[in-house]
């Protein structure tokens, strides 16, 4: 599924124009995305959370010339399912 369809499900789910699905969903996904950029943890009980991981820097490899590089520290976000979703599916 993705966002297109999304908006549509909303759309007949429940029973607004898709400009309005469109903007629900805008909102949602923008307020995720706001909320991970500042540090927080998302969490949609029964479905998933999302969280955002911090590496350390570390010395790495460039592939093609095998020379040694320095990774910056990063921040990525993460996603773990909730049992809920697990259960339904795994059947």
């Amino acid at each position: 599924m993705n966002k297109l369809e999304l908006i549509s499900a909303l759309k007949n789910e429940a029973d607004i124009s898709k400009s309005e699905a469109a903007t629900v969903v805008q909102i949602f996904f923008d307020s995720m995305a706001d909320a991970l950029a500042e540090g927080e943890r998302v969490e949609i009980r029964g479905l998933c959370s999302f969280y955002v991981k911090e590496y350390e820097s570390y010395t790495g490899r460039n592939p093609k010339t095998g020379e040694k590089v320095t990774i910056k520290p990063k921040r990525l976000p993460f996603f773990k399912s909730g049992k809920e979703l697990k259960e339904r599916v795994d059947y």
